[in-house]
Formats: C-alpha cells, sequence, structure tokens
C-alpha cells in the first residue's frame, strides 16, 4: 500500500475510530446551521460540503443506505408540498428541500457509526450523568438495533414454515401486519428480561459504579469537532456574506 493509499484509508477509518460524542456534536450541529439556509446556491454549496466530507471520511455508505433513502423521501415531499401551496415557486420548493436535506443528513448518517457502549462511557464518565440512566439507555439503543436483525429472524422463521407472503397485496399486508406485531412482542419480552436482569445485579439501589475502560479524547477527535463546526457554521457565513 502506498502511502498515499494508506492515508486515504486511514481517513475513511476517522469515523468508526471518532468519540462517540463527537458524532452526536457534529449531527446536532447542523440543526441551528440550516437556518441560515435561505437561498439555493447556499444550501448546495453547503450539501457539497457535507457530501464531499463524507466521501472522505466515511468508509462506507451501505448501513447508512436505509436512513438516506428517508432523508431524501422527506425532501421530496417537503418539495413538492412546498411547489404545491407556495404558489409552483421552484426555487422557493427547492431550497426547502435542500434545507431538509442539510437538516437531516449529517446527523442520520453519523448515527449510524455511533457505538452505543462507547458512548455510555462518554456520558457517565466524561458528562457525569447518572449511572443508571447511563446503563439503560445503553442497553435501549443495543436493543433497538437488534430490532432488524429480529425481523429477519421472525420472517426467515416463517417463511420456513410456509407462512411467507404471497402477491396478493391484501395477505401481504396481513403478513406484515402479524410480522409487526411479533416484532413488537419479542422486543417486550426482551425489555421485561432485561430489567429483571438489571435488577438483579443492583442497578435499581447502587448509587456509585465503576467503569470497566477510562474514556480518551484524541486529537483527532477534535479536528473532527473543528471540522463539524466548520461545516455547520459554513451555511451561516455565506448568509452573512
Amino acid at each position: 500500500m502506498t502511502r498515499p493509499e494508506a492515508r486515504q484509508h486511514q481517513l475513511r477509518g476517522a469515523v468508526l475510530r471518532a468519540n462517540p460524542l463527537v458524532l452526536l456534536a457534529a449531527g446536532l450541529l447542523v440543526v441551528p446551521g440550516s437556518f441560515a439556509v435561505r437561498s439555493l446556491p447556499i444550501g448546495l454549496v453547503a450539501l457539497g460540503a457535507y457530501l464531499l466530507a463524507g466521501v472522505v471520511l466515511l468508509p462506507s455508505l451501505r448501513p447508512a443506505l436505509g436512513r438516506l433513502g428517508v432523508v431524501m423521501l422527506a425532501s421530496v415531499m417537503v418539495v413538492y408540498s412546498t411547489w404545491l401551496l407556495g404558489g409552483h415557486e421552484v426555487d422557493t420548493a427547492l431550497t426547502a428541500g435542500v434545507r431538509v436535506l442539510v437538516l437531516a443528513l449529517p446527523g442520520a448518517v453519523l448515527a449510524v457509526y455511533v457505538d452505543p457502549s462507547r458512548l455510555a462511557d462518554e456520558l457517565g464518565q466524561r458528562l457525569g450523568l447518572p449511572a443508571r440512566f447511563v446503563v439503560a439507555t445503553s442497553a435501549a439503543l443495543q436493543r433497538f438495533d437488534q430490532l432488524g436483525q429480529t425481523w429477519q429472524h421472525l420472517d426467515r422463521a416463517r417463511r420456513a414454515r410456509g407462512f411467507g407472503p404471497s402477491r396478493n397485496p391484501v395477505r401481504t399486508f396481513g403478513y406484515a401486519a402479524s410480522l409487526t406485531f411479533a416484532l413488537l412482542v419479542s422486543a417486550l419480552r426482551g425489555a421485561t428480561q432485561m430489567s429483571i436482569a438489571m435488577d438483579a445485579r443492583g442497578f435499581a439501589d447502587a448509587h456509585r459504579r465503576t467503569w470497566a475502560e477510562p474514556v480518551v479524547w484524541t486529537v483527532e477527535d477534535s479536528a473532527l469537532l473543528c471540522l463539524g463546526i466548520a461545516l455547520a457554521a459554513l451555511p451561516v457565513i455565506l448568509y452573512a456574506l
């Protein structure tokens, strides 16, 4: 591997190594910055800067494709509704759609790379939040990440028993509804088991806890945080000019 390739590989792994607080901050900082997207050129420049940063820093967009699809769908709906109800102004409609992308796209993509365990360590040790709340939040986030895997297991089990979906739209809707109900039952059962296990380990009465590993803040985290601040401030700077 040549030196430029090694540097590019290191950059693409920066998000995976990043502190979870940095990822959360980068996703939340775009909220006030998105209010400065008052024209289409400002929105396109800000969106282009985010896309360029994603191409350089993200290892792959495959884990976030579902979230990207939802954000794109929301943007298209905003464009259509603004065009329909706003006097058929194409520029105004496109500006509203780009504003939605600038607002939601960074957070939706970066949320995929937030590790619940590392986030709990940061919240408990660096920010000093109550340990019980932090551990419960981490456990809930881990259970949420497992919903997709549980859905696949339930779907495969039903298909193996001959209860898979058919071409009939009504039966397909019924199949999806029954699968959703089974997923809800499984999630409630898992939450109950986790609650009992946490109470058995003293989470209900403990007021002070130790942590397995210390939290670390690196120079790379500082650089990524500065980059997130710069990207979030870009629409504001362009609007001020």
